[in-house]
């Protein structure tokens, strides 16, 4: 797996979940779910893990997101940037995610969370992007997967 030095779990579900990858210089993550739509949230989900403690943020606003792409790489890639966009425009935290259409050239849904407020809530890494480095989103055995790679 060209580039990983080896893996830490962090959160590991039967039908659903993540875990960590060590990568040289990123941060990686590889995903699964039962669903493509329960993939890309839990991409989210992974991807505010990493920013923040998920935990000590409340759902206390909105935000619809939709976003096109040419293929299901694209449109992960496209999902978490503008995810990662809103955080860093906006400062906004989310802390869960409900998708309503994952098609195949687009994806839109509702990421819920709330303004960073400073003493509350810790910045614990600063994701830049989210990159094509080693990028995959395949179904294997009934089980949507998907790793990426968070450049830091």
């Amino acid at each position: 797996m060209g580039g990983f030095t080896g893996d830490a779990a962090i959160m590991k579900h039967a039908t659903m979940g993540y875990e960590l990858l060590d990568h040289t210089g990123d941060i990686g993550i590889r995903v699964w779910a039962g669903d493509l739509k329960g993939l890309f949230q839990e991409a989210a989900r992974a991807l505010f893990d990493i920013i923040t403690d998920r935990r000590k943020v409340v759902a206390r606003l909105r935000r619809e997101v939709a976003v096109e792409g040419s293929g299901r790489e694209e449109l992960m890639v496209a999902w978490l940037n503008e995810l990662l966009y809103l955080h860093e425009v906006e400062e906004l935290l989310f802390c869960d995610f409900a998708l309503s259409e994952v098609a195949q050239e687009s994806v839109k849904g509702v990421a819920m969370g709330e303004k960073f407020q400073e003493g509350r809530h810790l910045i614990n890494t600063a994701v830049k992007a989210v990159t094509y480095h080693l990028l995959e989103v395949k179904e294997q055995d009934g089980r949507w997967q998907a790793q990426i790679i968070f450049d830091i």
